[in-house]
């Protein structure tokens, strides 16, 4: 079963500074029908203006994800971890028992545009922890990388979940498939361009639940950019 959730049927917020879309309940967007799927927790779209950002906050027990789609992000927090994540990047963010970071845009003259995810992790009070990958384009270019995972297995960044997030950038034409093993579900994010996911069309910003399957398909009928959350 392959349920869509629209790109505009999101949450949607405009500050000027930033752009943001929700793909589940978060901050001031609440809907009931949409508070998360399996673990994942949250999936924003944002688009933050040169020189703007999230000034200092807090987090707790959260598995913190974040994929730069265009542009830079400027990271600070509390660990004494500084940084700048760029595209190709997969960096996680442990919460655990209390963490305290910033992120700002890192250029004063263009737009980052970025993917924020939460995941929920196994269990509460973990240490809180840091960590930041590069893949090159060779790694995620028509095919499946697997970017996060619970072993940090095959040069992935950890989570502390049974979370797998995949990451492919799609030449028009280009098909993946993945098998899904029993009892498991899948969210299919598009960040960028048309795929169809088993026939079915997605455009940027859908994203797609998937329960009870075992085989996905997906196609891209432009260049495309999508991500792949395969969860317990």
């Amino acid at each position: 079963m392959i349920t869509l959730r629209p790109a505009a049927a999101r949450g949607h917020f405009n500050f000027g500074w930033l752009d943001t879309w929700h793909t589940f309940s978060f901050g001031d967007y609440y809907n009931p029908h949409h508070l998360q799927f399996r673990s994942l927790r949250v999936i924003n779209e944002d688009r933050v203006e040169p020189g703007q950002g999230f000034g200092t906050h807090g987090h707790k027990d959260m598995e913190i994800f974040t994929w730069v789609l265009e542009g830079a992000l400027e990271h600070q927090d509390s660990l004494g971890t500084k940084g700048v994540i760029s595209p190709g990047e997969a960096q996680v963010m442990s919460a655990g028992s209390g963490i305290r970071h910033s992120e700002f845009n890192a250029s004063s003259q263009a737009s980052v545009h970025l993917l924020q995810i939460w995941i929920l992790p196994e269990s509460l009070g973990l240490k809180p922890r840091y960590d930041q990958v590069r893949f090159e384009d060779a790694e995620l270019r028509n095919q499946w990388k697997e970017v996060a995972n619970p072993t940090a297995a095959q040069g992935a960044v950890k989570l502390f979940q049974e979370a797998r997030i995949l990451v492919a950038r799609m030449d028009p034409g280009t098909q993946l498939g993945h098998q899904l093993a029993p009892g498991r579900g899948a969210w299919l994010q598009v960040a960028r361009g048309t795929i169809t996911l088993n026939g079915i069309a997605l455009q940027a910003g859908d994203g797609a639940a998937v329960e009870k399957e075992t085989e996905l398909t997906v196609v891209a009928q432009q260049d495309a950019e999508v991500l792949l959350f395969d969860l317990a």
